[in-house]
């Protein structure tokens, strides 16, 4: 028995369509023809990503920041012009763009605080 690699990523929010929205009209995803209940899922390849309402045991605002510990990277076709219109419309900005292995890259912090990494480089 063999695992493959990642198949699906979910990040849990408080706010279903304010994440949703977020993730549509500011990164350019767009919606998957199917999502379970509670969730939008997002047609992205080579991975499903999603943002799903909290298991009842996940406490959002419980001290430190979202996701801690995991490191999300999500491909852009230009990498240089999203974070422009990020910061244009103030989303906080974690690390400033920079030229690296993985091509353009830069992190931002998504509505509830997730730190997500985009870069341009295939």
């Amino acid at each position: 028995m063999t695992v493959t690699g990642p198949d699906f990523i979910a990040l849990q929010v408080r706010d279903l369509e304010r994440a949703a929205g977020f993730y549509e009209e500011r990164l350019g995803l767009r919606r998957a023809p199917f999502s379970p209940p509670h969730a939008v899922v997002f047609a992205t390849t080579p991975v499903p990503f999603a943002v799903r309402e909290t298991q009842p045991d996940v406490d959002l605002d419980a001290g430190g920041r979202a996701g801690l510990g995991v490191a999300l990277w999500l491909h852009s076709t230009d990498a240089q012009t999203l974070h422009d219109a990020l910061e244009a419309v103030g989303v906080p900005i974690l690390t400033p763009p920079f030229d690296g292995p993985f091509g353009r890259t830069f992190a931002f912090a998504d509505p509830d605080g997730y730190a997500v990494t985009i870069h341009d480089k295939q």
